[in-house]
């Protein structure tokens, strides 16, 4: 099993790298956990006190769950992932079935913040983009997915995103084995990336 770690800023093109990952190896090769998956469960919280959570902040992961499941996986055991809603800030009772495969791939904005986690990866990956470009792309997923206004979204942006960013997700870079920069749109890297990783699959 190869376990890859991809980190990055909101809007970063995170989503892109993976998605051309797993366009390179054949069909049920690899699973992909989200590091989204495992926000803290707020089921006893109020609504309104779930929307005043920073998710953006290391204390809003579940991370004994994640690290767990990862070795669970690594194993040879399935796991039930758990889903989460944005739009209720919570935890849902869905779970996703996981069984182990011979890639798995964690994503998120923090992915390589824990270092229990990270000491699980075979390979430790950073998307890199410029912090407009990643508030363009902020603006456009969090109003069409998330139901929220574009002035909502930049004061957002200003007041939670920027800060945290500059104090969890972009010191996390220098434990990345591979930094991407221009997020997915770096074709070149994506290419080095997806042929490091075929390699080491079929050597």
């Amino acid at each position: 099993m190869y376990i890859i770690g991809i980190a990055g800023g909101t809007g970063s093109g995170k989503t892109t790298v993976v998605r051309k990952i797993i366009e390179s190896l054949p069909s049920g090769q690899v699973a992909l956990i989200p590091l989204d998956s495992y926000y803290n469960d707020t089921t006893e919280m109020a609504p309104e006190a779930r929307r005043q959570i920073n998710f953006d902040h290391p204390s809003a992961f579940d991370w004994n769950l994640l690290i767990q499941h990862i070795k669970e996986l690594r194993s040879g055991r399935a796991i039930e992932q758990p889903t989460y809603s944005y739009l209720e800030c919570n935890r849902q009772s869905e779970t996703i079935h996981v069984e182990p495969c011979e890639v798995i791939i964690v994503e998120g904005i923090m992915t390589l913040w824990s270092e229990e986690l990270r000491d699980l990866m075979d390979l430790k990956i950073f998307v890199d983009a410029d912090p407009d470009e990643r508030l363009i792309r902020v603006i456009q997923r969090d109003i069409v997915e998330r139901g929220r206004t574009a002035e909502i979204v930049m004061q957002r942006y200003v007041e939670v995103l920027k800060p945290m960013h500059q104090l969890f997700i972009e010191p996390t870079k220098r434990f990345a084995d591979l930094i991407i920069p221009q997020g997915g749109n770096n074709r070149r890297a994506i290419e080095l990336m997806r042929a490091y990783i075929g390699h080491h699959l079929h050597p």
